[in-house]
């Protein structure tokens, strides 16, 4: 990869990035998705999603009916859209969205979010099985 901006219509180094950008690159009106990791313990739902870039307060999560949300925004500073000319940009930027079903085994109320180093970290507590109890029921 080259750094300078290359001005030859045979380059093929040119041909298949630009070919490749076009099929690859999202549409502008989709959302991007985040990567994540999921794990699970006895006792909760760990998911840790890579939000480089993007600030803590720009993040939202909402739980509905089961299912949690992740959303956020990065954007481009306008000091950053003035300097110079672009030669080439593999950031993305534009909202971020993600969904994750937690079903009814999750503590909803409960659940914790940190934010370090551009990595959000949920933990979603599983609900306590509660043991069913025995009880004697009379005959009238």
């Amino acid at each position: 990869m080259s750094l300078l901006a290359r001005k030859n219509v045979f380059d093929i180094d040119r041909f298949f990035n630009d070919s490749w950008q076009r099929t690859a690159q999202p549409q502008a009106h989709t959302s991007l998705a985040p990567r994540v990791d999921i794990r699970e313990t006895e006792e909760y739902f760990q998911i840790a999603a890579e939000l480089p870039g993007v600030d803590k307060d720009d993040i939202h999560l909402h739980v509905k009916e089961g299912i949690l949300t992740l959303e956020a925004e990065r954007t481009r500073s306008d000091e950053e859209k003035a300097k110079g000319r672009v030669i080439r940009q593999e950031q993305r930027y534009g909202k971020i969205m993600r969904s994750f079903n937690l079903g009814v085994e999750v503590e909803e109320a409960n659940i914790k979010a940190s934010f370090v180093n551009g990595v959000l970290s949920l933990q979603a507590p599983k609900v306590v099985a509660k043991e069913q109890e025995s009880r004697r029921i009379e005959i009238s």
